[in-house]
C-alpha cells in the first residue's frame, strides 16, 4: 500500500481542497483563504441590496457557511474578509 495521498488537503479542516475555478480567495488574518463559490455569495447578498455592514456581514456569513468550514473562533474574522472583498468588488463596478 502507498503511503501517497490522492489530493491537496486542508490544513484547517483536512478535507481536500476543490481544484475547480468556483474557489475564490479571501485574505483572513493576513492568510490568502479560499472560499467556495464567493461569486455566488457576492452576487446572492448583491441582489438583496442591504446597506448596513451588520446586514451584509450577517448574510455573507450565513452564505459562506453552508459551503465552507468556517472555524467557530474566527468567524467575525471571516465576515470581515467577505465584506473586505464584497465592498472592493462593489467598488469596481461604480
Amino acid at each position: 500500500m502507498s503511503n501517497e495521498k490522492d489530493g491537496v488537503y486542508c490544513k484547517v479542516c483536512g478535507g481536500i481542497i476543490p481544484q475547480d475555478t468556483t474557489v475564490g480567495s479571501i485574505e483572513v488574518n493576513g492568510k490568502p483563504t479560499g472560499i467556495n463559490q464567493l461569486e455566488w455569495i457576492l452576487d446572492e447578498v448583491s441582489a438583496m441590496h442591504l446597506q448596513s455592514d451588520g446586514d451584509l456581514k450577517k448574510e455573507l456569513i450565513s452564505r459562506a457557511k453552508v459551503l465552507n468550514y468556517i472555524p467557530t473562533k474566527i468567524t467575525e474574522q471571516y465576515a470581515d474578509a467577505l465584506l473586505r472583498v464584497y465592498k472592493e468588488r462593489l467598488s469596481k463596478k461604480e
